[in-house]
């Protein structure tokens, strides 16, 4: 489906969902490159900034969450970039969509940007990005937090399924941040002019740049909290385990006596004193008798 925003001589089209025949008209209009409209039919494409002499092409990632699995996915965003036009396709994150359809209601709120003009349609897009992947970011951040207040709990099921959630989120995280740092940069280098030649626009890039770079360390800081965190429960629930092993060693300790001396005079052969009529009695107060000294000799060794 093909929707667009004219604002003067700029705009703003949004193809949801391509079809072959919108991309065979795109490549007429625009003349876009061949290779473009190929990466415009695949998913899974790697972050890229393709720059021609009429037109940059973008490819991006950003951090979508599922709320129904709560894992981390990443949803790519595909843009055309020229001096008066701006095309975004595919099936974009929504807030791409979001924001289309917003500007689409209220074309004024356009004139709130730096200008009207494609590279501040394109900042605006791109730091709505940021900023929702920012919010997620930051989600990942107060669950890390819950995990840390719960990791001494007893339910250790629950605590190993969050853990490996968050692991799973904190890799998809920096598989899709890492690989376009390099792309981020080059805006803020001036590798990547624009079309507006405006020198502040330098500083709405490094702003994108200084974003991105915040969500980037702290998802380096996630990953090393939650190894440590993983490492920590580990530790934890390998002490529970030996202080369980260690609680049954000293009954198994107490009782291997009792055990033989009960076993043994059960045996229907003659012992020493089987006969006698107060035997039992004896039997029984000599077991009680080993097993205080066993409790007295362990908590002396502070073994209890």
């Amino acid at each position: 489906m093909t929707d667009a925003i004219k604002i003067g001589r700029l705009q703003w089209i949004h193809i949801q969902n391509p079809t072959d025949e919108n991309l065979e008209k795109l490549q007429e209009t625009y003349h876009f490159h061949p290779l473009d409209i190929e990466d415009c039919r695949s998913y899974t494409q790697r972050p890229k900034i393709d720059v021609y002499d009429d037109y940059y092409f973008l490819i991006l990632h950003f951090p979508h969450f599922d709320n129904q699995k709560r894992y981390v996915k990443a949803k790519e965003v595909k843009i055309f970039w020229g001096c008066d036009y701006l095309i975004t396709i595919g099936q974009s994150h929504w807030v791409v969509e979001d924001l289309f359809n917003y500007y689409k209601r209220n074309p004024s709120a356009l004139d709130d940007l730096v200008s009207t003009s494609s590279d501040a349609m394109l900042y605006s897009i791109l730091n709505r990005l940021m900023n929702e992947s920012f919010l997620l970011v930051n989600q990942v951040g107060q669950e890390i937090d819950e995990l840390n207040r719960d990791l001494f709990e007893e339910k250790a099921e629950k605590t190993i399924e969050k853990i490996s959630v968050l692991r799973k989120n904190i890799i998809q995280l920096n598989t899709t941040f890492k690989p376009q740092l390099r792309v981020f940069h080059k805006f803020e280098s001036g590798d990547i002019k624009g079309f507006e030649q405006r020198e502040d626009m330098e500083d709405y890039w490094g702003n994108l740049l200084d974003l991105y770079q915040k969500m980037w360390d702290m998802i380096e800081d996630f990953e090393e909290l939650i190894s440590s965190l993983a490492t920590t429960f580990d530790s934890v629930q390998s002490h529970r385990t030996n202080e369980i092993m260690r609680v049954l060693t000293i009954i198994s300790t107490i009782v291997l006596p009792l055990t033989f001396i009960t076993g043994l005079y059960g045996m229907n052969v003659r012992l020493p004193w089987g006969d006698a009529p107060s035997a039992f009695v004896v039997i029984v107060l000599f077991c009680v008798v080993i097993a205080a000294f066993l409790i007295f000799f362990f908590n002396r060794k502070k073994w209890m």
